[in-house]
């Protein structure tokens, strides 16, 4: 698997302090070995747009969708409850 990510997502993280984006480094490699990594809690968030939720942090989730072997990374945004 690979990732690719859009210019939002991009933009969007972009704007994260540098210890989240070395998480989130560690956490996109999970992904690509393995969707089920307990840490990711990766689930459906969309079932009809196809797109997915992982973890980041306690209060960052990043969004993608997947399309044959690619994930495409759509966005990253701080998680409310």
């Amino acid at each position: 698997m690979k990732s690719e990510s859009s210019k939002h997502f991009d933009r969007s993280f972009d704007k994260f302090s540098l210890r989240i984006q070395k998480v989130f480094d560690k956490q996109v490699r999970f992904l690509l070995t393995d969707i089920r990594h307990p840490s990711l809690r990766a689930k459906k968030y969309d079932e009809t747009l196809g797109v997915w939720q992982a973890r980041v942090t306690n209060n960052v989730r990043f969004y993608f969708r997947i399309d044959g072997d690619v994930y495409y990374l759509i966005d990253i945004e701080k998680h409310t409850d």
